[in-house]
């Protein structure tokens, strides 16, 4: 069982920042280009998939 541990300000904040400020479309977008980074961070750490870097750098949609 998890238990809502933000106040009542903050929810209210983060509801009406993606209600309101952010577009759907944008978010994902944005989400897609982190994720992408995060992954290229953790590839180039790990010697055994060195030779895919380059081809997921080249690759990216």
């Amino acid at each position: 069982m998890s238990e809502n541990s933000f106040s009542k300000e903050t929810q209210t904040r983060l509801i009406d920042f993606f209600t309101n400020t952010i577009d759907s479309d944008e978010m994902a977008k944005i989400i897609r280009q982190v994720n992408y980074v995060l992954s290229l961070c953790v590839m180039r750490g790990c010697e055994t998939v060195e030779s895919e870097v380059k081809n997921i750098e080249d690759n990216f949609y």
